[in-house]
């Protein structure tokens, strides 16, 4: 059975406090016209945001779901190319974690893989990552505890997709996204290229179609979410 859904069924299946995954490094490899058929759409709010990043604040994407005010928190390893971010995490308007990549990544595949939670040394001595951590001590090595990141929905973007979910992907554009894909109730995925008689083949599959929930055709789509006559 095929997973393809129409861009209007979206807005059914997120919603206002949803805690959110988006795939994607920067603008590169992010559902940037699920987001912005979204934001367009629906007014969305107190959403809690886990991603690489919060993109480029002059791109359509997730930096637009910050300045639209739609988040409530965002769990992200850097925030720097997009200056709203930080500016609502100053003024008190944003709640905002700063997760190293690679701690961010084992804690969603932890979430995914039914793990209670990841041991790492990134951040011992850093009080304000100390900060409310338990710590444990193993081979005369400290090592600080890291909860899952579970979310309500995942949103991912792949280069080519079957009807059946299978998702390859090209380049460096993965970066959190397999991981997330096994962390989300609902993993739902933006297709650059959509098989629709054809599949990606079983060496070529990044993310097996099991995993996934939904699919969006992104060729239906322009880059700020308009649906394509």
């Amino acid at each position: 059975m095929h997973k393809l859904i129409k861009p209007s069924e979206l807005l059914d299946l997120v919603n206002d406090g949803d805690t959110i995954m988006v795939g994607g490094f920067l603008n590169v490899g992010g559902p940037n016209k699920i987001i912005m058929y979204l934001l367009e759409n629906k007014d969305l709010k107190d959403l809690t945001i886990i991603a690489n990043d919060t993109g480029m604040e002059q791109k359509p994407g997730i930096s637009q779901i910050v300045i639209r005010k739609c988040a409530g928190k965002v769990v992200a390893s850097h925030i720097g190319t997009c200056r709203e971010t930080g500016r609502q995490m100053s003024a008190g308007e944003l709640d905002v974690e700063l997760v190293p990549q690679g701690t961010l990544t084992e804690r969603i595949r932890a979430a995914g893989y039914g793990l209670g939670g990841v041991l790492t040394p990134t951040g011992v001595g850093i009080e304000e990552i100390e900060a409310g951590k338990q710590k444990f001590e193993f081979d005369g090595k400290t090592y600080l505890y890291e909860a899952p990141l579970k979310a309500d929905v995942a949103l991912l973007n792949a280069h080519t997709v079957d009807m059946m979910g299978n998702m390859r992907f090209k380049g460096s554009s993965r970066v959190h996204s397999t991981a997330m894909a096994f962390a989300a109730d609902k993993v739902i995925v933006e297709a650059d290229n959509l098989l629709t008689d054809s599949y990606v083949g079983p060496d070529s599959v990044h993310i097996p179609g099991l995993l996934i929930t939904h699919i969006i055709d992104g060729s239906k789509l322009d880059e700020n979410g308009k649906e394509i006559d």
